[in-house]
């Protein structure tokens, strides 16, 4: 049987100087590598990649694509918390896509862009348990 996993999410970008601020500045992140072309940061159960989308596309034989309609996810533990982050994110570079409120299904969110359009959601879902290394449990 196969397990449910994912253990890398590597996202192209375009500067390896603005994604360093966004994340290691911006969440605090701590990156565990990097080099000329990418950065890794070890998350609770996977790694998060962000690789130059050039040298990205020529390691996958694909063109170079803008980043699509998708997005990641940071979840808080309170609605105050999504406000301060949001406003953190964009003091290191990210861009506001949707102010933050709350959603008829519950809960409270807002989304940000990182320097290269990727769109985070950060959001406080009170279903969801937080553990202290912050795995998030659904509909706890």
């Amino acid at each position: 049987m196969a397990v449910q996993a994912i253990s890398v999410v590597t996202l192209g970008i375009s500067s390896l100087e603005q994604s360093r601020r966004f994340y290691a500045e911006g969440f605090a992140w701590k990156t565990v590598f990097e080099n000329e072309e990418i950065l890794f940061f070890q998350m609770n159960g996977l790694v998060l990649g962000l690789w130059l989308a050039d040298k990205l596309a020529e390691d996958m034989k694909r063109p170079v694509a803008a980043p699509g309609s998708n997005s990641l996810a940071h979840n808080v533990g309170s609605e105050r918390e999504v406000e301060g982050l949001m406003s953190r994110l964009e003091s290191f570079g990210g861009v506001v896509l949707r102010k933050a409120d709350a959603p008829p299904h519950g809960g409270f969110r807002g989304y940000v862009a990182d320097p290269d359009g990727h769109a985070w959601e950060i959001a406080y879902n009170p279903g969801f348990k937080i553990d202290a290394d912050g795995s998030v449990t659904f509909g706890v």
